[in-house]
């Protein structure tokens, strides 16, 4: 039904989209492009790099984290992470500010410094549903890459480079602090002590 490209105006995009069947939505990753002069365009490929992933899910700005828990269970289980340790991420990473901002330049609930965020295609950093996803891909690229739940948060934090480098967990103590909370209220949540 998509896999051509559609011309249409964003609030035709919206009815489309609520009218898909429901695998249609949840099975697979739609693209959007805006392109000059407001037309719309949808796909379920990625026609080139202009197209990002439509984000359907939204969440109100001011949410508490229960209510948050329906996004971060879905992107978890869509992309093969656990959601209690999403959860955990959320809280150490922005205490569930939607617009946290570190000192560092990180924005949002999963604390997504822009460059990797560029990387990611999320270009809405502050909107919870793009972030949390963009946070959970990035974060099963690093339990894909190392293996282990504690070296891949300290890559999430210190970025994969420095865990290679370091054979571990990188000797700094931001990391260090990061990955022992973050598996602290993991741990206490899922049993696993």
């Amino acid at each position: 039904m998509l896999g051509s490209m559609r011309r249409l105006p964003a609030a035709a995009c919206a009815v489309l989209l609520a009218c898909l069947p429901t695998h249609a939505v949840c099975g697979e990753v739609i693209y959007k492009y805006d392109a000059p002069g407001g037309v719309v365009h949808l796909s379920n490929r990625r026609l080139s790099k202009d197209y990002r992933p439509y984000f359907y899910m939204r969440v109100p700005r001011a949410v508490d984290p229960d209510k948050l828990m329906a996004v971060i269970r879905y992107y978890g289980r869509r992309h093969k992470v656990d959601p209690e340790l999403v959860r955990a991420m959320v809280e150490v990473e922005s205490g569930f500010v939607v617009e946290a901002v570190s000192p560092k330049g990180a924005q949002g609930l999963m604390q997504i410094m822009p460059g990797t965020g560029r990387d990611l295609g999320l270009t809405e950093p502050f909107e919870p549903g793009p972030n949390i996803e963009a946070g959970v891909r990035y974060m099963r690229s690093m339990l894909d890459r190392f293996g282990d739940p504690a070296l891949a948060l300290a890559a999430y934090n210190a970025g994969p480079g420095r865990v290679s480098a370091s054979g571990g967990v990188p000797d700094i103590p931001e990391t260090r602090d990061y990955v022992a909370k973050v598996m602290g209220r993991y741990g206490a949540r899922s049993g696993m002590r």
